[in-house]
Protein backbone atom coordinates (compact mmCIF):
# COMPACT_ATOMS: atom_id res chain seq x y z
CA UNK A 1 0.00 0.00 0.00
CA UNK A 2 1.18 3.09 -1.10
CA UNK A 3 1.52 6.21 1.45
CA UNK A 4 0.99 8.66 -1.54
CA UNK A 5 -2.33 6.94 -2.14
CA UNK A 6 -3.38 7.01 1.40
CA UNK A 7 -2.34 10.75 1.62
CA UNK A 8 -4.39 10.97 -1.71
CA UNK A 9 -7.53 9.43 -0.29
CA UNK A 10 -7.23 11.43 3.00
CA UNK A 11 -7.12 14.68 1.12
CA UNK A 12 -10.05 13.96 -0.96
CA UNK A 13 -13.45 15.64 0.36
CA UNK A 14 -15.24 12.98 1.03
CA UNK A 15 -19.04 11.83 2.09
CA UNK A 16 -20.35 9.00 4.33
CA UNK A 17 -23.79 7.81 3.28
CA UNK A 18 -24.17 4.40 4.42
CA UNK A 19 -23.23 4.36 8.23
CA UNK A 20 -25.07 2.56 10.74
CA UNK A 21 -24.18 4.85 14.34
CA UNK A 22 -24.62 1.51 16.54
CA UNK A 23 -22.49 -0.32 13.58
CA UNK A 24 -19.59 2.22 13.37
CA UNK A 25 -19.30 1.74 17.85
CA UNK A 26 -15.46 2.73 18.06
CA UNK A 27 -13.85 0.07 19.67
CA UNK A 28 -12.22 1.71 22.78
CA UNK A 29 -15.96 2.31 23.61
CA UNK A 30 -17.14 -1.27 23.17
CA UNK A 31 -13.66 -2.34 25.19
CA UNK A 32 -14.55 -0.23 28.13
CA UNK A 33 -17.74 -2.29 28.63
CA UNK A 34 -16.60 -5.85 27.23
CA UNK A 35 -13.57 -6.95 29.10
CA UNK A 36 -13.05 -9.81 26.80
CA UNK A 37 -12.36 -7.33 23.69
CA UNK A 38 -9.84 -5.59 25.76
CA UNK A 39 -6.32 -5.43 24.34
CA UNK A 40 -7.59 -6.89 20.94
CA UNK A 41 -9.98 -6.21 17.78
CA UNK A 42 -13.11 -8.43 16.83
CA UNK A 43 -12.13 -11.44 14.80
CA UNK A 44 -14.04 -10.38 12.41
CA UNK A 45 -11.25 -7.34 11.88
CA UNK A 46 -9.41 -10.00 9.95
CA UNK A 47 -8.79 -9.08 6.55
CA UNK A 48 -10.14 -12.23 4.84
CA UNK A 49 -12.47 -12.65 7.38
CA UNK A 50 -16.26 -14.06 5.79
CA UNK A 51 -19.39 -14.32 7.92
CA UNK A 52 -21.46 -17.26 7.73
CA UNK A 53 -24.47 -15.70 6.38
CA UNK A 54 -26.36 -12.46 7.80
CA UNK A 55 -27.79 -13.74 10.82
CA UNK A 56 -24.44 -14.52 11.93
CA UNK A 57 -23.05 -11.05 11.04
CA UNK A 58 -26.33 -9.56 12.73
CA UNK A 59 -26.15 -11.29 15.99
CA UNK A 60 -22.11 -10.51 16.50
CA UNK A 61 -23.50 -7.08 15.45
CA UNK A 62 -26.01 -6.83 18.25
CA UNK A 63 -24.19 -7.74 20.92
CA UNK A 64 -21.31 -5.97 20.52
CA UNK A 65 -23.41 -2.61 19.46
CA UNK A 66 -25.50 -2.94 22.50
CA UNK A 67 -23.93 -3.81 25.14
CA UNK A 68 -22.62 0.17 24.92
CA UNK A 69 -25.82 1.74 23.05
CA UNK A 70 -28.19 1.64 26.47
CA UNK A 71 -29.10 5.37 26.15
CA UNK A 72 -29.19 8.69 24.50
CA UNK A 73 -26.02 10.11 26.57
CA UNK A 74 -24.08 6.65 25.29
CA UNK A 75 -25.46 7.55 21.50
CA UNK A 76 -23.86 10.78 22.24
CA UNK A 77 -20.76 9.81 23.73
CA UNK A 78 -20.01 7.49 20.31
CA UNK A 79 -21.16 9.83 17.72
CA UNK A 80 -19.11 12.75 19.23
CA UNK A 81 -15.85 9.62 18.53
CA UNK A 82 -17.34 8.33 15.10
CA UNK A 83 -17.60 12.69 13.78
CA UNK A 84 -14.63 13.27 14.78
CA UNK A 85 -12.59 10.43 12.69
CA UNK A 86 -14.66 11.69 10.07
CA UNK A 87 -13.42 14.86 10.32
CA UNK A 88 -9.72 13.22 10.43
CA UNK A 89 -10.35 11.90 7.00
CA UNK A 90 -11.41 15.24 5.82
CA UNK A 91 -15.35 13.84 5.52
CA UNK A 92 -17.33 16.92 5.19
CA UNK A 93 -21.17 15.02 4.95
CA UNK A 94 -22.55 12.39 6.81
CA UNK A 95 -25.83 10.37 6.14
CA UNK A 96 -26.21 8.13 9.41
CA UNK A 97 -28.95 5.68 10.91
CA UNK A 98 -30.11 4.80 14.29
CA UNK A 99 -32.29 1.59 14.76
CA UNK A 100 -35.66 1.88 15.71
CA UNK A 101 -35.33 -1.57 17.31
CA UNK A 102 -33.98 0.37 20.19
CA UNK A 103 -37.05 1.75 20.51
CA UNK A 104 -39.21 -1.61 19.90
CA UNK A 105 -36.85 -3.61 22.56
CA UNK A 106 -34.90 -1.54 24.63
CA UNK A 107 -37.41 0.99 25.28
CA UNK A 108 -35.62 4.08 23.80
CA UNK A 109 -36.81 7.42 23.27
CA UNK A 110 -36.75 7.80 19.61
CA UNK A 111 -36.36 11.63 19.98
CA UNK A 112 -34.07 11.73 22.62
CA UNK A 113 -31.68 9.44 20.64
CA UNK A 114 -31.85 11.89 17.57
CA UNK A 115 -31.29 14.84 19.87
CA UNK A 116 -28.22 12.65 21.19
CA UNK A 117 -26.54 12.02 17.74
CA UNK A 118 -27.49 15.83 16.44
CA UNK A 119 -25.57 17.32 19.50
CA UNK A 120 -22.62 15.65 18.71
CA UNK A 121 -22.24 17.10 15.36
CA UNK A 122 -18.84 19.28 14.97
CA UNK A 123 -18.49 22.46 13.18
CA UNK A 124 -16.89 21.54 10.09
CA UNK A 125 -19.42 18.26 9.12
CA UNK A 126 -22.98 18.26 8.27
CA UNK A 127 -24.90 15.41 9.50
CA UNK A 128 -28.23 13.82 8.39
CA UNK A 129 -29.82 11.21 10.64
CA UNK A 130 -32.18 8.47 9.42
CA UNK A 131 -34.13 6.27 11.43
CA UNK A 132 -33.37 2.24 10.35
CA UNK A 133 -36.92 0.28 9.97
CA UNK A 134 -36.60 -3.77 9.82
CA UNK A 135 -39.35 -5.47 7.16
CA UNK A 136 -41.28 -6.21 10.12
CA UNK A 137 -40.87 -3.18 12.44
CA UNK A 138 -44.16 -1.73 12.90
CA UNK A 139 -46.08 -3.86 15.24
CA UNK A 140 -48.99 -2.00 17.47
CA UNK A 141 -46.35 -0.83 19.50
CA UNK A 142 -44.20 0.55 16.91
CA UNK A 143 -46.79 2.24 14.30
CA UNK A 144 -47.71 5.00 16.66
CA UNK A 145 -44.42 5.62 17.20
CA UNK A 146 -43.16 5.64 13.50
CA UNK A 147 -46.11 7.88 13.01
CA UNK A 148 -44.80 10.32 15.29
CA UNK A 149 -41.07 10.47 13.73
CA UNK A 150 -42.85 12.07 10.59
CA UNK A 151 -43.19 14.59 12.59
CA UNK A 152 -39.74 14.90 13.96
CA UNK A 153 -38.09 17.95 12.61
CA UNK A 154 -34.37 17.47 12.90
CA UNK A 155 -34.95 13.52 11.13
CA UNK A 156 -33.99 13.46 8.18
CA UNK A 157 -35.59 10.65 6.79
CA UNK A 158 -35.98 6.88 7.22
CA UNK A 159 -34.05 3.21 5.51
CA UNK A 160 -35.39 -0.23 5.30
CA UNK A 161 -32.76 -2.75 6.95
CA UNK A 162 -32.97 -6.24 8.37
CA UNK A 163 -33.22 -9.64 6.25
CA UNK A 164 -33.62 -9.34 3.05
CA UNK A 165 -35.45 -12.49 2.68
CA UNK A 166 -38.26 -11.07 4.67
CA UNK A 167 -41.17 -10.43 2.96
CA UNK A 168 -42.32 -6.46 2.64
CA UNK A 169 -45.88 -6.39 4.74
CA UNK A 170 -48.67 -4.23 3.60
CA UNK A 171 -47.90 -1.16 5.67
CA UNK A 172 -44.00 -0.35 4.24
CA UNK A 173 -45.53 1.14 0.92
CA UNK A 174 -47.69 3.35 2.33
CA UNK A 175 -45.29 4.46 5.32
CA UNK A 176 -42.66 4.99 2.28
CA UNK A 177 -45.31 7.33 0.74
CA UNK A 178 -46.57 8.72 4.03
CA UNK A 179 -42.56 9.73 4.83
CA UNK A 180 -42.16 11.54 1.41
CA UNK A 181 -45.28 13.30 2.03
CA UNK A 182 -43.50 14.59 5.05
CA UNK A 183 -40.95 15.91 3.48
CA UNK A 184 -38.67 13.02 4.39
CA UNK A 185 -36.00 11.51 2.13
CA UNK A 186 -36.69 7.48 1.95
CA UNK A 187 -34.08 4.72 1.34
CA UNK A 188 -34.22 1.39 1.64
CA UNK A 189 -31.44 -1.66 1.53
CA UNK A 190 -31.64 -3.88 -1.07
CA UNK A 191 -29.37 -5.99 -3.30
CA UNK A 192 -27.09 -7.47 -1.01
CA UNK A 193 -28.23 -10.56 -0.33
CA UNK A 194 -31.26 -11.25 -2.49
CA UNK A 195 -30.71 -10.07 -6.39
CA UNK A 196 -31.08 -7.92 -9.11
CA UNK A 197 -35.40 -8.38 -8.86
CA UNK A 198 -35.22 -7.94 -5.53
CA UNK A 199 -33.85 -4.24 -5.94
CA UNK A 200 -36.14 -3.57 -8.97
CA UNK A 201 -39.51 -4.84 -6.58
CA UNK A 202 -38.19 -2.38 -3.89
CA UNK A 203 -38.05 0.38 -6.57
CA UNK A 204 -41.98 -0.24 -7.83
CA UNK A 205 -42.80 -1.14 -4.52
CA UNK A 206 -41.65 1.53 -2.04
CA UNK A 207 -40.10 4.11 -4.74
CA UNK A 208 -37.07 5.13 -2.09
CA UNK A 209 -34.38 7.62 -3.42
CA UNK A 210 -32.03 5.97 -2.76
CA UNK A 211 -30.53 2.54 -2.32
CA UNK A 212 -28.11 0.90 0.37
CA UNK A 213 -25.89 -1.68 -1.38
CA UNK A 214 -27.63 -2.69 -4.84
CA UNK A 215 -24.50 -4.14 -5.97
CA UNK A 216 -26.44 -7.25 -7.24
CA UNK A 217 -27.76 -4.86 -9.70
CA UNK A 218 -24.99 -5.78 -11.57
CA UNK A 219 -26.62 -9.37 -12.93
CA UNK A 220 -29.17 -7.43 -14.93
CA UNK A 221 -27.84 -5.08 -17.27
CA UNK A 222 -31.14 -3.82 -18.12
CA UNK A 223 -31.39 -2.57 -14.51
CA UNK A 224 -28.19 -1.56 -14.57
CA UNK A 225 -28.88 0.89 -17.96
CA UNK A 226 -32.16 1.98 -15.72
CA UNK A 227 -30.51 3.06 -12.49
CA UNK A 228 -27.81 5.14 -15.05
CA UNK A 229 -30.11 6.65 -16.92
CA UNK A 230 -32.08 8.27 -13.58
CA UNK A 231 -29.20 8.64 -11.68
CA UNK A 232 -30.26 6.60 -8.78
CA UNK A 233 -27.51 6.52 -6.12
CA UNK A 234 -26.37 3.29 -4.97
CA UNK A 235 -24.78 3.76 -1.63
CA UNK A 236 -22.18 0.61 -1.73
CA UNK A 237 -19.58 -0.73 1.22
CA UNK A 238 -16.85 -2.55 -0.70
CA UNK A 239 -15.26 -3.73 2.70
CA UNK A 240 -18.65 -4.90 4.30
CA UNK A 241 -19.69 -6.68 0.98
CA UNK A 242 -16.29 -8.70 0.98
CA UNK A 243 -16.73 -9.63 4.11
CA UNK A 244 -20.44 -10.40 4.04
CA UNK A 245 -22.00 -10.91 1.07
CA UNK A 246 -21.46 -14.65 -0.50
CA UNK A 247 -19.09 -15.08 -3.83
CA UNK A 248 -18.05 -11.52 -3.43
CA UNK A 249 -14.13 -10.53 -2.67
CA UNK A 250 -12.55 -7.03 -3.00
CA UNK A 251 -11.08 -8.01 -6.06
CA UNK A 252 -14.14 -9.34 -7.79
CA UNK A 253 -16.90 -6.51 -6.53
CA UNK A 254 -18.94 -5.22 -8.87
CA UNK A 255 -18.60 -1.43 -7.95
CA UNK A 256 -16.00 -1.65 -11.06
CA UNK A 257 -18.74 -2.73 -13.88
CA UNK A 258 -21.63 -0.65 -12.39
CA UNK A 259 -19.44 2.42 -11.94
CA UNK A 260 -18.16 2.01 -15.44
CA UNK A 261 -21.66 1.90 -16.56
CA UNK A 262 -22.43 5.16 -15.10
CA UNK A 263 -24.35 4.29 -12.04
CA UNK A 264 -23.99 6.87 -9.34
CA UNK A 265 -22.12 4.60 -6.70
CA UNK A 266 -20.76 6.07 -3.46
CA UNK A 267 -18.20 4.93 -1.10
CA UNK A 268 -19.55 4.10 2.37
CA UNK A 269 -18.22 1.55 5.47
CA UNK A 270 -21.43 0.33 6.63
CA UNK A 271 -20.50 -1.32 10.41
CA UNK A 272 -16.96 -0.67 11.24
CA UNK A 273 -17.36 -2.60 14.57
CA UNK A 274 -17.57 -5.57 12.70
CA UNK A 275 -15.51 -5.15 9.72
CA UNK A 276 -12.50 -2.75 11.02
CA UNK A 277 -12.41 -0.72 8.40
CA UNK A 278 -12.25 3.11 7.99
CA UNK A 279 -13.52 4.97 4.88
CA UNK A 280 -10.06 5.97 3.69
CA UNK A 281 -9.75 1.76 4.07
CA UNK A 282 -12.28 1.37 1.47
CA UNK A 283 -11.19 3.73 -1.52
CA UNK A 284 -7.54 2.23 -1.06
CA UNK A 285 -8.93 -1.01 -1.07
CA UNK A 286 -10.89 0.17 -4.51
CA UNK A 287 -7.88 1.28 -6.16
CA UNK A 288 -5.41 -1.82 -5.56
CA UNK A 289 -7.80 -4.02 -5.90
CA UNK A 290 -10.23 -3.37 -8.60
CA UNK A 291 -7.91 -0.74 -10.27
CA UNK A 292 -9.66 2.37 -9.69
CA UNK A 293 -7.34 5.70 -10.63
CA UNK A 294 -6.73 8.46 -8.39
CA UNK A 295 -9.55 10.65 -11.10
CA UNK A 296 -11.91 7.66 -10.72
CA UNK A 297 -11.92 7.82 -6.92
CA UNK A 298 -12.24 11.70 -6.92
CA UNK A 299 -15.51 10.90 -9.66
CA UNK A 300 -16.58 8.49 -6.04
CA UNK A 301 -16.19 11.17 -3.77
CA UNK A 302 -18.24 13.51 -6.22
CA UNK A 303 -21.08 11.53 -6.59
CA UNK A 304 -21.27 11.70 -2.84
CA UNK A 305 -21.96 15.33 -3.32
CA UNK A 306 -24.35 15.23 -6.00
CA UNK A 307 -26.20 13.12 -4.14
CA UNK A 308 -25.95 14.74 -0.57
CA UNK A 309 -29.01 16.39 0.96
CA UNK A 310 -27.27 19.79 1.07
CA UNK A 311 -28.19 23.03 -0.52
CA UNK A 312 -26.87 23.63 -4.05
CA UNK A 313 -24.82 26.47 -3.14
CA UNK A 314 -23.48 24.54 -0.64
CA UNK A 315 -22.82 21.39 -3.07
CA UNK A 316 -20.72 24.31 -5.33
CA UNK A 317 -17.65 24.52 -3.60
CA UNK A 318 -17.19 21.22 -2.83
CA UNK A 319 -18.06 19.90 -6.48
CA UNK A 320 -15.63 22.99 -7.62
CA UNK A 321 -13.11 21.85 -5.28
CA UNK A 322 -13.73 18.05 -6.71
CA UNK A 323 -13.40 18.95 -10.21
CA UNK A 324 -10.11 20.91 -9.88
CA UNK A 325 -8.82 17.12 -8.57
CA UNK A 326 -10.22 15.29 -11.41
CA UNK A 327 -8.95 17.94 -13.77
CA UNK A 328 -5.71 17.60 -12.07
CA UNK A 329 -5.37 13.91 -11.97
CA UNK A 330 -7.09 13.37 -15.85
CA UNK A 331 -4.09 15.59 -17.30
CA UNK A 332 -1.48 13.57 -15.23
CA UNK A 333 -2.85 10.46 -16.46
CA UNK A 334 -2.65 11.98 -20.16
CA UNK A 335 0.78 12.75 -19.56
Amino acid sequence: MSDSLVDFVQSLPKTETHLHLEGALPLELLQRVRPEFRGRAPDSWAPDFKFADFAHFERELLDMAFAWFTSPERYHEAAQLIFARHLAQNVRYVETSFASGGIEFLGFDGRAVLDAIRAAVPAGLEVRIFLGIHHDGAGPKMMPVLADALTWPGLAGIDLHGFEDKPLEPWTAEYWAAARKAGKYTKAHAGEFMGAEFIRFVLDELNPDRIQHGVRAHEDATLVAELARAGVGLDVCPISNHKLMPGVTLATHPIRSLFDAGVKVTVSTDDPISFGNTLTDDYVALATQRGFTRCELARLARNGFELALLPDAQKAPLLAELDAIIAAEASDDAS
